[in-house]
């Protein structure tokens, strides 16, 4: 017959067993953040720069991201969601924002959990529900364009398009056989995309999507970080590529003005 005595070190083993499970979690976990954060890319001086509101463009820290507004006119629709790359900060992306905002866009980047889109797919939501009356394209930069495709899927009579830069759209993002117009933007230079996996992907967009090549433009410069691993270098300034990027965006929301 077991004494009280044996039921009383068996429950302070176990505990023992899960205290020491626990701390090896949460050490497991700690060490996995501090990886993240030692691989992730920083945005560089002009990104941080272009973080400040200034007599052109109003930029404000709102819920899951930042929002950039032409501070001198009204607000030309469609507004435009952004969603990073994979272990990106969101602020390397403010060169693009701000030139899509000079041009009168509300352009919303998402902040998403670890830098990953993986973790907020749904961050757009955020955004929409600001303001539910006006109209919404969501794009992204490499996996951020992945998962932004993935919310369009779901989404897409919230949406008027989707663009994609040095990113594509995977089967659970197909959006083929949606209204959604689509815009497709890489870099010649880029070594960093799967072209592999890029081009089987096209049978996942529609027939008609805009596809537009950056001559000299590689992976990293669609932002503001520096070198991203494995990238080839670049035959173009980084502000000829982000300048280009904002005049190919700016000229299929122009076309889709016109389809409206």
């Amino acid at each position: 017959m077991q004494t009280n005595t044996h039921k009383a070190d068996r429950t302070s083993k176990w505990k023992k067993i899960l205290l020491w499970v626990s701390i090896l979690i949460i050490l497991g976990l700690t060490a996995g953040y501090i990886y993240l954060k030692s691989v992730t890319y920083q945005p560089s001086s002009v990104a941080q720069a272009g973080l400040q509101s200034d007599s052109q463009v109003r930029v404000t820290q709102v819920k899951d991201g930042y929002k950039f507004e032409y501070a001198d006119g009204p607000v030309r629709e469609p507004n435009i969601i952004f969603y990073p790359g994979g272990l990106v900060e969101p602020m390397s992306y403010s060169p693009l924002a701000r030139e899509l905002a000079e041009a009168g866009h509300r352009v919303f980047i998402a902040d998403m959990p670890l830098n990953l889109a993986i973790f907020g797919e749904n961050k757009a939501d955020s955004f929409v529900s600001q303001y539910p009356d006006e109209a919404f394209v969501i794009g992204g930069h490499s996996l951020g364009g992945v998962f932004a495709s993935r919310y369009a899927a779901a989404h897409a009579d919230k949406l008027q398009g989707v663009f994609f830069l040095a990113s594509y759209a995977d089967e659970q993002a197909a959006i083929r056989d949606t209204e959604l117009s689509v815009l497709q933007i890489t870099g010649t230079n880029d070594a960093v995309l799967n072209w592999e996996v890029w081009e089987s992907s096209k049978v996942n967009l529609p027939e008609d999507t805009v596809y537009v090549e950056i001559v000299g433009g590689n992976h990293g410069q669609f932002g503001s970080y520096g070198m991203q691993q494995g990238d080839q270098q670049p035959a173009i300034s980084g502000e000829q590529q982000i300048d280009e990027t904002a005049a190919a965006i700016q000229d299929w929301i122009a076309q889709l003005d016109q389809d409206q």
